[in-house]
């Protein structure tokens, strides 16, 4: 099984009372709980796709930590991994991977993987047999703020507006953008279908 989440920010004490407000006591009670959310969920056998801010913390503590999650884990770079990821201590073993963005295939459906929202991504007006879009931008970044408003103002302006295809028909733009913020999950990693159903129920997946 694979899964996906994003700015799981381990040890950002502020952000339990600034930003996200996520109303843990400290750090520790932050870490506990996500890590028995993951690992309830994530068995050693799975694949998880962290989709960037995985840990604000030093290299040497971010090691430790992630010997605490199951799961195979691959790494979309974020703009605060760099505090680990530059360390000669820090171990990138323990991921299968880390890019800055990829593109991969989930079951018959297209990815495109970036920690940043992409507004205009590859593969938008590609449709499958049925006319519905066959591709899905997964990113975070933003978390749950003024900027992921914007951006379901665009999704919303984006699928109201018509384009001509080279068949000649007109059709409504897709715009399949998913924010993948740990907190709209319960810090749960989600397979894409539960992160299509959680933004369709939401409006702003088709």
């Amino acid at each position: 099984m694979r899964y996906y989440i994003s700015d799981l920010h381990f040890f950002h004490e502020k952000l339990n009372d600034e930003m996200d407000n996520r109303g843990f006591r400290d750090v520790e009670e932050m870490h506990n709980y996500i890590i028995n959310r993951w690992n309830t969920r994530v068995n050693k056998r799975d694949e998880v796709i962290v989709l960037g801010d995985l840990s604000y913390g030093k290299a040497e503590e971010t090691n430790e930590l992630l010997s605490r999650l199951n799961g195979k884990l691959c790494l979309i770079r974020g703009n605060h991994d760099s505090l680990y990821l530059k360390k000669t201590a820090f171990d990138e073993s323990r991921f299968e991977w880390i890019k800055d963005y990829t593109e991969l295939k989930d079951n018959n459906r297209k990815i495109v993987l970036c920690h940043y929202p992409i507004m205009c991504y590859n593969g938008q007006y590609r449709l499958n047999t049925e006319g519905k879009s066959k591709t899905f931008m997964l990113y975070g970044h933003v978390h749950d703020t003024h900027d992921q408003r914007l951006i379901e103002e665009f999704i919303r302006i984006t699928r109201e507006t018509k384009s001509c295809y080279k068949d000649g028909t007109v059709k409504n733009i897709p715009c399949n953008m998913i924010n993948c913020f740990c907190m709209y999950s319960d810090y749960t990693p989600w397979t894409l279908d539960e992160w299509i159903l959680y933004w369709r129920e939401r409006g702003t997946v088709e």
